[in-house]
């Protein structure tokens, strides 16, 4: 049940980080907003680090396959995605989208089980519940 208040914060963050992006942006470059917003989030991160776990950072170097460590390299041009997509839809449009393509790209990893994750079989009750949300996005969009 923790999960799922979890996965409602981070869904709210999101929204709430692209809005704010958006707005530095508009006083500032994408890629200085995207540099600001990953170097602020380092800093907490590296704070996190020192009240908390502790691991050591060698550990890193067991990470296994090493393209796993290319997170932070994504996570620049999701910054960069949220921030035009906002600007261009708006924020309800923008992360209808965003949550929409997530889904269908996560469920597509678990069929296939790409990236080290276990593969799953195709259900239909999933993929109708994902033509439900792409039908509610089409409904949304229209006046």
């Amino acid at each position: 049940m923790i999960g799922f208040f979890i996965a409602i914060l981070s869904g709210a963050l999101m929204s709430v980080q692209g809005v704010f992006n958006t707005q530095v942006t508009k006083a500032s470059g994408i890629w200085i907003t995207a540099a600001f917003v990953q170097f602020t989030a380092l800093i907490v991160c590296v704070g996190a680090w020192l009240m908390t776990e502790r691991t050591s950072l060698g550990s890193l170097l067991s990470v296994q396959p090493k393209y796993m460590l290319f997170g932070g390299v994504i996570g620049a041009f999701i910054t960069f995605t949220v921030i035009r997509g906002m600007e261009q839809l708006g924020p309800a449009r923008a992360v209808m989208f965003i949550v929409v393509s997530q889904l269908l790209v996560a469920y597509a990893i678990e069929l296939l089980g790409w990236f080290g994750v276990e593969k799953q079989p195709w259900e239909w009750r999933k993929a109708i519940g994902m033509g439900i949300m792409i039908v509610g996005v089409v409904v949304f969009k229209f006046k």
